[in-house]
């Protein structure tokens, strides 16, 4: 029983993370500009998480030595949520969840250029496969929609986030626990956007409840509910059935952007979106 709820969290965990355009896409067209959404994002999102840590009587306590590699992975997990909402200028936001899957096979590439991880025909395939699957989306898609400029916007979100893996695993505060991580990575987030943000575009207000709304989902669905549904999976079934999971995340948000916001489906993109699962797929399964 343990086992089936832990494949039900890993499902509900990636399909959770690949909602985020249902809920980014229309504040964007209401005319909010991302910088002021990940701000809100971030901002509700440690509100819960803090709530939540308070509920279970969680220790909030840190060790001065934690503030800097915490505010590291802060730096980097807010690059790849920043790079990845300003892709979805660029080109349609199920294609662009998909680009930002890749981040598995770029953690790879990671370690295996700094970390001098043993090369395999297994993760050279993968690579292959990733960029095949790159190559497959940048020719298939609307041209109105899409650009090369967009793809490499969204690869950089990918970065983002593979670094964000990579020095988790290679310091101590990764062993901080999940919710606590969580919380501080997404608290100095917070503060990093509200320095920044205003000498950008300015902070914008909230015009109305459905801006509200679809704000405080995308911090409690996309975020909340789907980091903690991520630690609980992986306590039940492991780290690598649980990222496998993980490619329900492209499709979810490939269904959503052509169901709810009619974003063109082709072959080619089609064959790109397949072969980036296929190169993570592979990559995981041979770790």
């Amino acid at each position: 029983m343990n086992k089936f709820n832990g494949f039900l969290y890993g499902l509900l965990s990636s399909a959770s993370f690949g909602l985020i355009p249902l809920f980014a896409i229309p504040v964007m067209r209401r005319g909010m500009e991302f910088e002021s959404i990940l701000l809100y994002r971030f901002l509700f999102a440690t509100i819960a998480l803090g709530g939540l840590m308070l509920l279970s009587k969680a220790d909030f306590r840190i060790a001065w030595r934690d503030v800097p590699p915490l505010l590291l992975l802060s730096l980097f997990y807010l690059m790849s949520a920043l790079f990845l909402f300003w892709g979805y200028k660029y080109m349609p936001s199920g294609i662009a969840t998909t680009l930002h899957f890749m981040y598995p096979v770029l953690t790879t590439v990671l370690m295996m250029i700094f970390f001098r991880e043993k090369k395999s025909i297994w993760r050279m395939a993968a690579i292959v496969l990733a960029v095949s699957g790159v190559y497959f989306l940048s020719s298939g898609g609307d041209a109105g929609h899409f650009s090369v400029w967009g793809i490499v916007i969204v690869l950089l979100s990918a970065l983002g986030y593979a670094l964000y893996l990579v020095t988790i695993g290679q310091l101590k505060v990764g062993k901080m626990k999940g919710i606590k991580l969580t919380f501080y990575v997404f608290l100095f987030g917070t503060m990093f956007l509200l320095v920044g943000v205003p000498f950008a575009t300015g902070i914008q207000g909230i015009d109305n409840w459905q801006m509200g709304g679809n704000l405080v989902m995308l911090a409690l669905i996309p975020t909340v509910v789907s980091n903690l549904a991520l630690v609980r999976s992986v306590k039940m079934i492991g780290s690598t059935l649980t990222s496998v999971l993980g490619a329900m995340e492209p499709v979810t948000a490939v269904c959503v952007g052509i169901w709810i916001f009619h974003e063109p489906l082709t072959y080619g993109i089609g064959l790109g979106v397949a072969f980036i699962i296929a190169a993570v797929t592979v990559i995981i399964l041979k770790q």
